[in-house]
């Protein structure tokens, strides 16, 4: 018996919705990586695009642990001295909520070239509403 390799051509792509308000951070952003990347398949290949579209809502309303939203920074480098921007946790979520998820789920995807690509499949809304119902998304599947 042959180890099965999936090809790119042969890869079915579903859409999923899921509403960050039941969740906190970081297990959520474990869950939306599992899927991005398509372990969530008995198809998986470490090597190829396999994994779904995950839409998520709700972003502004993500919880976070513990005293996280004050302690928690998001730091930006210019690359110039003086140049590093550190921000808390509760002032990234009140100007821009999608950053939050963005940063969480990219930062438990690999470091490659292959992770730019999985990433662009995440869309990440701040409110209850969304423009890809027309993709008819189904509820969020429990991977773990």
């Amino acid at each position: 018996m042959s180890t099965y390799v999936a090809k790119p051509a042969e890869v079915e792509r579903s859409w999923f919705v899921v509403d960050a308000s039941e969740f906190q951070l970081g297990r959520l952003a474990t869950r939306i990586a599992t899927v991005l990347r398509g372990k969530h398949k008995p198809t998986f290949t470490p090597h190829v695009d396999g994994g779904d579209y995950v839409v998520v809502i709700n972003a502004d309303q993500v919880k976070l642990s513990g005293r996280k939203l004050d302690t928690k920074h998001y730091h930006r480098y210019s690359g110039y001295p003086g140049g590093l921007r550190s921000i808390d946790a509760r002032t990234v979520r009140a100007e821009d909520p999608e950053r939050v998820i963005q940063q969480a789920v990219k930062g438990m995807l690999p470091k490659n070239r292959l992770s730019r690509q999985v990433i662009t499949k995440l869309k990440v809304y701040g409110g209850a509403d969304h423009p890809h119902t027309a993709q008819n998304p189904q509820p969020f599947p429990n991977v773990l």
